[in-house]
């Protein structure tokens, strides 16, 4: 695989490298247009497959917050064809790595040394590249250690990228009005992403915090190892929950990781009201006795009071029937607003109303399975319903609070990896680990 010495970093770079995949992309559609001249029969099959691998080819020589909105898209897997899906998933562990030259240069520039004076051994060549950092493997004091090396200027690019996704994100979503504090929240979950200092802190107060939820487990982490560009924690020895989904035949295996990852989930949320935000394959592993292992805190999500109780109220069924307690709620979350107008109350109290009986179906039951295909078709049939709805394309999309982006996105990526497991959990364990 190609290595990198070098990434774009300030805002001409990245945007002549955008600009150079827009013409690939743009290029591919000519040329299905010309085939479809004489083809009238051909699909976008092929059109998909060229136009996923040009922008991620693009994407993945920029890095940082441009590959990691891949990172986060691959996980939708309802919005986009399937040839985006399985090119962007590889942004979870799979793109070109630093050059070994690069490596010793950052550790020179934090510690002083070169990986070889601080560790007993140290492989130059990464074992997992994605969108923020990669990992090696190292050996001190007779323990296997990951060593996970933010690539340089990753942080510094964080405000060019979004500034580039704004504008066309307000189109895409017709955000009329005050949208800055979703950019704002965005901004500052990847800001917080590219610090080493908080995601060490992060991930041993939940490696404590979690210690006790069965069937999970956590690496060690090593302060005196690790800096705001370099995290030293133990090395885990399992395979990426995409590999065990797709490897594994024992449902009961299956149900046990997908419980573990249920109630890992619902404990952070309820109890600890601070979670790990983002739910992707490449966070996880697990082990030959089924065990699931959670290896990256960097992007976590505190959920307020004011958010959390209107929130989870409308999780319960009884008040998703009653209709003055539920548009109560929906002004609470801000997706209904004062100034609105009676058609805009009807129209958002209906859709969000058809979203969240369907959103909240798990929590209705005592257990739920999730390779039951009808929960999954109804949520895909909600996504290609948003996104063809004419009506809404019209309506101001600048609804709901700022704390809706990562709560959601974690709800979706939850269903996402159990629905890949093919799981059935039982929906209130969880509730045993709490405090009384």
């Amino acid at each position: 695989m190609k290595r990198l010495d070098s990434i774009p970093t300030n805002k001409i770079e990245r945007v002549t490298k955008l600009v150079a995949t827009g013409a690939k992309v743009g290029g591919n559609y000519l040329k299905y247009y010309g085939q479809k001249i004489v083809n009238p029969d051909l699909t976008k099959d092929n059109l998909h497959k060229e136009n996923a691998a040009d922008i991620y080819d693009g994407l993945k020589e920029l890095k940082g917050s441009a590959l990691k909105v891949a990172q986060m898209l691959s996980m939708e897997k309802n919005l986009l064809p399937q040839s985006y899906v399985e090119k962007f998933s590889l942004s979870q562990f799979s793109v070109p790595p630093l050059s070994a030259p690069l490596v010793m240069k950052t550790f020179k520039s934090y510690f002083g040394k070169e990986p070889h004076q601080l560790f007993d051994e140290f492989s130059a060549d990464s074992i997992n590249a994605a969108s923020i950092g990669q990992v090696h493997r190292a050996k001190k004091d007779g323990k296997n250690l990951a060593v996970k090396i933010q690539y340089p200027g990753v942080r510094e690019s964080i405000g060019t990228d979004i500034a580039l996704v704004k504008p066309i994100a307000i189109r895409m979503f017709n955000l009329q009005g005050a949208s800055d504090e979703y950019f704002k929240e965005v901004e500052d979950k990847l800001t917080e992403e590219t610090d080493y200092v908080l995601e060490l802190k992060q991930s041993e107060t939940i490696r404590i915090a979690c210690a006790h939820i069965e069937n999970l487990k956590f690496p060690k982490y090593y302060p005196e190892l690790s800096c705001e560009k370099i995290i030293t924690m133990d090395w885990m020895e399992g395979i990426h929950l995409s590999e065990f989904c797709k490897k594994e035949t024992s449902q009961e295996k299956r149900n046990k990781v997908g419980q573990a990852l249920w109630d890992f989930y619902m404990y952070q949320i309820h109890e600890l009201k601070n979670f790990h935000a983002d739910p992707h394959p490449g966070n996880f592993l697990v082990d030959a006795a089924a065990n699931l292992m959670a290896i990256d805190f960097g992007c976590m999500k505190q959920i307020p009071d004011e958010f959390y109780i209107p929130y989870f109220d409308l999780a319960k069924k009884e008040n998703l029937n009653d209709p003055v307690f539920f548009n109560d709620k929906l002004y609470e979350l801000e997706i209904l607003k004062k100034n609105d107008s009676a058609k805009e109350i009807e129209f958002f109290s209906t859709l969000f109303h058809d979203l969240l009986t369907v959103f909240t179906e798990p929590f209705q039951r005592d257990r739920f399975d999730f390779s039951d295909t009808r929960f999954s078709d109804a949520i895909a049939g909600l996504s290609d319903k948003f996104a063809n709805d004419k009506t809404l394309r019209k309506m101001n999309g600048n609804r709901g609070s700022k704390h809706f982006i990562y709560v959601n996105r974690t709800f979706f990526g939850l269903y996402s990896l159990l629905f890949d497991l093919k799981a059935e959990i039982d929906v209130s364990a969880y509730s045993g680990y709490l405090a009384e």
